[in-house]
């Protein structure tokens, strides 16, 4: 799989296959992975990977916890209309797929409380630094994760970003043995095969046209 394909197949999974994920594999694309981006190369990021029980009883504890209050904001841009919208956009598709009505809220409910469980992926990332790191080093983690997202794709694997998970932040800091004074959690990472059949893996979603975003000077 060439860059080009790996990109543009890659895409948020939410079903995944009861097929495990070898060791070895996530420990090639980890490795490779080391490579991204990363200013002045602090390497900022920092994670745990689970799988079986120990995932098990994490999600188990998550189930039975009430989602805490939030220690940083994804939600600001909503503020402004056309960001709004794209969320909303990708919401409707995203319920539209699962057969899910605007105005049935439990079942809207219950699509989200899958978070928890990471759709049942059969392993799951989770993702944290240092709380000194600042909004550079945040960038620097989000390339890494793409590289990583992008290097799953290179092995046939799948995945999902789940900023969701920073509602139990505390939890998930005290499953893995984190000190919370030291360490900001930033999101889970779900990764497994994609269930190829299931409609929430297969609708459309939109990118905002190239002109809109992109500007090129000097090409007279």
């Amino acid at each position: 799989m060439n860059v080009t394909e790996a990109v543009t197949s890659r895409r948020s999974i939410r079903e995944f296959l009861d097929k495990p994920v070898e060791l070895e594999t996530l420990r090639r694309v980890m490795d490779k992975a080391r490579w991204a981006a990363s200013g002045c190369n602090y390497q900022p990021w920092e994670a745990s990977i689970l799988t079986g029980q120990p995932l098990r009883d994490l999600q188990a504890k998550m189930r039975t916890t009430p989602p805490q209050e939030l220690e940083y904001d994804w939600d600001a841009p909503k503020a402004e209309e056309k960001y709004k919208e794209r969320l909303y956009g990708i919401s409707r598709g995203m319920f539209d797929a699962l057969g899910i009505e605007r105005e049935d809220k439990a079942a809207r409910m219950n699509a989200m409380a899958r978070n928890a469980t990471s759709f049942d992926a059969p392993a799951v990332m989770f993702v944290h630094f240092p709380r000194l790191m600042k909004a550079p080093q945040w960038s620097d983690t989000g390339m890494w994760l793409q590289t990583v997202a992008l290097l799953l794709r290179e092995e046939g694997l799948d995945s999902c970003f789940q900023e969701f998970m920073a509602y139990y932040a505390n939890v998930i800091r005290d499953h893995l043995g984190l000190d919370h004074e030291r360490t900001m959690f930033f999101c889970g990472m779900a990764i497994g095969y994609r269930d190829p059949d299931a409609p929430v893996n297969n609708f459309e979603r939109e990118r905002v046209p190239l002109d809109e975003h992109i500007r090129f000077l000097g090409w007279d």
